[in-house]
């Protein structure tokens, strides 16, 4: 994708994590920030980042986790000076991505039509919590309220007969997929832009998006008619598929693991693991859809049997048997974790606060084309106008003359 260039009006999350994407399949991304403030996510700690003599500065872990591979360039877009700077970036871009309130960039004179004219190959990309369209467009939508509004907090959390209650998701799953599906219809918007010469508006929405990951739970409820409740940590379809407490560790503190069934020979396999072949023949339990059914009477069985064996027995038994299991790690404990080291999950950056700068790798592996990284001409997140310059002369070709005018007026 290098020869893709994407003028980036998001801040946050979705959009960040989106254009993230891009960045990293090799795309030029310029990120549009706010002067003197910039990113709402540059100030959403601690942590902060501190640099290489301890002090704090003033990049937020949070920015950071978001925006590697992009060039930062500060504009003021409630400037009309500021508007005609994006109008003239955009005939020089492919993509253009914003998160703003339904109706805030056509306010700006940049909404989908008004930048299609100037460039018709243009894919224009709006991310909003709840579309373009519908009763909801102008209300402001957020992750949380998404997860809760969406149905995904109506099946997360314990049990309510175990005293349990809806409870959000640890991380923001609305915004990340959201990022995830603009990506790849930005990716297919290319394509046809390529073959037709004419771009298209993408209305994304954090709303939709939260309703489609609901996945065989959604369909769950469309075949049955049967509302899903919260489960805990068990499965709504499959048994046993759930977390499990075993025999308490050396330090005589609780411990769990993972045990994910996912069908009847595996079941078959973690039976004679525990010793109990009895289980998988008795015809309560033989089969996934009467266990299910039977839930009640085989789940408290398997309770005291894990609790018999300690973690570690357990995992190195079950994963000789090819049984899916899994143990619950802390985040130290991940990126300790050799697999996660062997795959590289982790990157240092030459960054500009900090020489050494850790952050989480892109997942993606190709094998042809690798994403950008430290070692493939890859950017650390940007500091806060850091780019503008580089940006305006080789793009624009302005001279210092115009950058100082524009600096002078509050546009940078």
């Amino acid at each position: 994708m290098q020869d893709v260039r994407v003028l980036d009006l998001s801040r946050v999350l979705a959009g960040p994590w989106c254009t993230q994407n891009l960045a990293d399949l090799g795309a030029d991304v310029i990120k549009i920030e706010r002067p003197v403030h910039g990113d709402d996510t540059r100030g959403w700690g601690p942590p902060f980042l501190q640099d290489d003599q301890g002090h704090e500065s003033r990049e937020a872990a949070y920015y950071l986790g978001a925006n590697r591979n992009k060039r930062s360039l500060t504009c003021d877009i409630a400037q009309p000076a500021g508007q005609a700077l994006i109008r003239e970036l955009v005939r020089h871009c492919d993509v253009f991505v914003e998160n703003f309130k339904v109706g805030d960039m056509a306010r700006y004179g940049l909404d989908f039509a008004s930048l299609q004219a100037l460039n018709p190959r243009l894919v224009y990309c709006s991310i909003t919590g709840f579309g373009q369209s519908g009763p909801y467009a102008e209300r402001a939508g957020y992750d949380y309220a998404i997860q809760g509004m969406g149905g995904l907090m109506s099946v997360t959390g314990e049990r309510d007969d175990l005293g349990g209650g809806p409870q959000k998701v640890g991380v923001a799953v609305a915004d990340l997929m959201t990022g995830m599906y603009a990506t790849v219809a930005i990716l297919a918007a290319l394509r046809h832009a390529e073959r037709s010469g004419q771009g298209q508006h993408i209305d994304m929405a954090l709303l939709d998006t939260q309703v489609a990951m609901l996945a065989n739970l959604g369909a769950n409820y469309l075949v049955s008619g049967k509302t899903p409740a919260r489960m805990g940590n068990a499965h709504q379809n499959i048994v046993p598929y759930q977390v499990f407490e075993v025999a308490p560790a050396a330090d005589g503190s609780r411990d769990h693991l993972i045990l994910a069934v996912g069908n009847d020979g595996q079941y078959a396999k973690f039976c004679e693991v525990a010793g109990r072949p009895d289980l998988a023949s008795d015809p309560r339990f033989a089969t996934n859809r009467q266990r299910v059914v039977h839930r009640g009477e085989l789940v408290p069985l398997l309770e005291a049997l894990l609790k018999t064996r300690r973690k570690a027995d357990w995992l190195a038994a079950l994963e000789a048997a090819k049984v899916p299991c899994g143990a619950i790690n802390n985040l130290a404990e991940v990126f300790a974790d050799p697999q996660v080291q062997e795959r590289g999950m982790v990157n240092h950056w030459e960054h500009p606060v900090r020489h050494d700068l850790s952050l989480v790798a892109s997942p993606m592996k190709l094998s042809a084309t690798p994403v950008r990284g430290p070692d493939r001409g890859g950017l650390p997140p940007p500091l806060l106008g850091q780019h503008t310059e580089e940006v305006l002369r080789g793009v624009l070709g302005y001279s210092q003359t115009q950058l100082e005018e524009l600096k002078a007026r509050g546009v940078l």
